[in-house]
């Protein structure tokens, strides 16, 4: 619909000037949201849809330690925390390779290693904490149309009804996905490739327990995850070049858990299938900047990466608790929260941070998903040190869960 179209209405019985708005309602804009409930500033959240695609789908995350405290932090993580599952342990293996890595607790002088929640299981909690910001507002079903930046404002065309309307913000936030139309109209730039990869992911039920552990075993085909759910449940993340994964998902229910066992193994028994099963493109992404002036880029319209290791999520909670910090202290400077050289603060302490773990995961998948005989000695020497070298093997999981950057201070309450 062209915007010469639509009735325009000029912020109808409300004041639409903000100091923040966040595009996109998921986990990651959410979280941005909510750990501004006491900064003081006035923030609203569009969101175009009332139901997400990744609910669904029923999708499911790994959620690291760091991620956990920052909701802690937040004060959402009680309410999150009955329909989430613990893993108190991971095995990392190298296909049928008998030398298994075993994180465990221990490690990390920790109760647990890390948790799994099915999407709505963080949504929910975050948009009911949400209506608790007095701060906040929440407008849903609305869309961006357009959007000029000026020197002090930015100024959000918006569809909301069949009608426009013009909002006013002294920051916008896209947290809309890794096609970030935000991102796009800006002209932002972005680096990284399409993987010869897709994921299938899928729930299934095992015969026998699943005792809180998580798997990650290496194929030449590519990484295959296995994450624990409450109700003895749990969710697989299958990787496989293009044509296989196509091929896997036009199986029958039975032809796909026959091969699914094979990955699988037999430690839990009979699997059975639950729900329907899904398939996307893998891809590294990296944006040129995350920042202009009046703008910042936040989780996957920021960055993306192989679901190897389960950093997506994570790395946008992360993002969104920097982003909250930077702002949160240049306005209590009365500093202006737009401005790049307080925006630069907030990229300079992620990208670099996301780059690290964007490349550590490229590294594992292009090490393992192959058998040429020199990266094969390699892998399994680096196997044989995890097992063998207990500062090595914490280094690597302390990398992998976030604790190897700079923390938050959410995180730190």
């Amino acid at each position: 619909m062209a915007l010469e179209q639509l009735e325009q209405v000029i912020c109808p019985e409300l004041d639409c000037d903000y100091d923040l708005v966040i595009v996109g309602g998921g986990i990651v804009g959410l979280t941005l949201a909510c750990a501004l409930k006491d900064s003081g500033l006035r923030v609203a959240v569009i969101e175009a849809k009332q139901h997400s695609v990744a609910a669904a789908k029923g999708q499911a995350y790994a959620v690291h330690q760091l991620a956990a405290r920052i909701f802690q932090g937040i004060g959402v993580w009680d309410k999150m925390l009955p329909n989430i599952a613990h893993y108190h342990r991971v095995r990392l293996s190298d296909a049928d390779y008998p030398g298994v890595v075993e994180f465990q607790t221990t490690d990390l002088g920790t109760d647990v290693i890390g948790y799994v929640a099915e999407h709505q299981a963080l949504l929910a909690p975050l948009q009911e904490f949400m209506q608790e910001c007095a701060n906040v507002t929440y407008l849903c079903p609305v869309e961006v149309v357009e959007t000029e930046y000026k020197p002090d404002f930015v100024e959000i065309s918006v569809v909301s009804d069949g009608k426009l309307q013009m909002i006013h913000t002294r920051l916008l936030v896209a947290a809309d996905g890794a096609r970030s139309r935000i991102r796009n109209a800006a002209g932002i730039k972005t680096r990284g490739w399409q993987y010869w990869q897709s994921c299938i992911v899928a729930f299934v039920k095992p015969e026998k327990a699943h005792n809180d552990t998580a798997y990650e075993r290496f194929w030449s085909s590519g990484p295959f995850a296995i994450l624990p759910l409450p109700g003895n449940r749990c969710r697989i993340v299958w990787t496989a070049p293009h044509e296989e994964a196509k091929a896997l998902l036009a199986l029958d229910d039975a032809q796909f858990l026959q091969e699914l066992q094979r990955r699988y193994g037999d430690q839990m028994g009979k699997l059975e299938l639950e729900g329907d099963r899904f398939m996307f493109p893998v891809q590294l992404m990296q944006s040129d900047r995350y920042v202009l002036p009046r703008l910042a880029l936040v989780g996957d319209a920021a960055h993306c990466c192989h679901p190897v290791g389960g950093q997506g999520l994570n790395l946008g909670v992360r993002d969104a608790a920097a982003l909250a910090q930077v702002l949160q202290n240049a306005h209590g400077n009365n500093q202006d929260i737009g401005s790049i050289q307080i925006l630069q603060q907030y990229e300079r302490w992620r990208k670099r941070e996301n780059l690290t773990i964007l490349g550590f995961t490229d590294l594992l998948d292009r090490m393992f998903s192959n058998n040429w005989l020199p990266l094969v000695v390699m892998r399994r020497l680096g196997l044989w040190m995890l097992r063998r070298i207990p500062m090595f093997r914490v280094y690597a999981l302390q990398l992998m869960i976030g604790l190897r950057g700079r923390i938050p201070q959410l995180a730190q309450r």
